[in-house]
C-alpha cells in the first residue's frame, strides 16, 4: 500500500515558479539594456552620417556667424529629438504589440499603478509579507 500513495510539496512548485519568474525577469532586463545599447549606437551613428553628409550646411552657418557651440547645440538638440521620438515609437509600437496579442489570446492587460513608477517596491514587500494560505485564496 505505500507505493500507492505520492506526497507532494507544494512549497517545491511555488519556489521552482519564482525561480523561472526571476530568471525570465533578469533575461528580458538584459534583453532592454542590450536594445538601449543598440539604439544608441544606432543614434550615435546617424548622428556622425549627419555631420558628414551636412558639411557644406555647417559651412555655411559657420560663415554667417555661428559659433562652434551653436553647431553643436543643433547636433545634440537633433539627437536628443531623435531619441525621444523613437523612444516614444517603440513603447507605443510594444504597448500595440502587447495589446494586440492578449486580444488575441482572450488576456486582460493590466497595469497596476505602483508597477508603472519605477523603483517602487511596495507592492512587492505587501506580497511577500502575505502568509501562504491567503496568498493562495481566489480573489
Amino acid at each position: 500500500m505505500p507505493n500507492e500513495v505520492q506526497v507532494s510539496r507544494p512549497s517545491d512548485a511555488i519556489q521552482a515558479r519564482s525561480a523561472v519568474n526571476d530568471t525570465m525577469r533578469a533575461l528580458l532586463l538584459g534583453l532592454g539594456g542590450v536594445a538601449l545599447l543598440v539604439g544608441g549606437i544606432g543614434i550615435a551613428n546617424v548622428m556622425v552620417i549627419g555631420v558628414l553628409e551636412r558639411r557644406g550646411e555647417i559651412g555655411v552657418r559657420r560663415s554667417l556667424g555661428a559659433t562652434k557651440r551653436h553647431v553643436r547645440l543643433q547636433f545634440l538638440t537633433e539627437a536628443l529629438l531623435l531619441a525621444l521620438l523613437g523612444g516614444a515609437a517603440g513603447v507605443a509600437l510594444g504597448a500595440a504589440i502587447t495589446l494586440g496579442y492578449a486580444a488575441a489570446r482572450d488576456l486582460t492587460v493590466s497595469l497596476p499603478a505602483a508597477s508603472a513608477s519605477a523603483g517602487n517596491d511596495t507592492v512587492r514587500s505587501r506580497a511577500a509579507r502575505l502568509p501562504p494560505a491567503e496568498a493562495l485564496r481566489p480573489a
